[in-house]
């Protein structure tokens, strides 16, 4: 029987079971074994501190994803067909791996934080701004 997510080590579980099926993915993988060539054994760390302080609100993750988003964008264009997949992914291992309300409650955010990435990848450099004088 599958539980919630509970702890730090569900949360690894999570990252190291998706982030183990992205590596194989076929319109995944390339893109970060190849274009961003990820160093997962300091990867993987960041990003259980990353989905801790999001579901668990631990401050642990200090980074800033967008960026690193934007310039991997710079390289190969990441389109939204990226974005569903990956969220595809993440919600299928999630169910595979859990069940209950944190579990359901990190799809969701997951969902969110896959759309805004998108959003300002999509948006980079584009962003107009008022001329402010005073």
């Amino acid at each position: 029987m599958k539980n919630d997510i509970v702890s730090r080590e569900d949360i690894r579980l999570l990252v190291e079971t998706f982030y183990e099926r992205i590596r194989r993915d076929a319109m995944l993988g390339p893109i970060f074994n190849e274009t961003a060539a990820v160093d997962w054994d300091t990867h993987i760390p960041l990003l259980i501190d990353f989905w801790s302080t999001i579901v668990f609100s631990i401050p642990a993750y200090k980074g800033n994803p967008m960026q690193v988003h934007i310039e991997l964008n710079a390289k190969t264009p990441l389109t939204k067909a990226h974005f569903d997949h990956w969220l595809e992914m993440f919600s299928t291992t999630v169910d595979d791996l859990f069940t209950g309300k944190t579990a359901e409650h990190i799809k969701q955010r997951a969902g969110h934080i896959a759309a805004l990435m998108r959003f300002k990848v999509e948006n980079a450099g584009n962003a107009t701004f008022p001329n402010i004088t005073h």
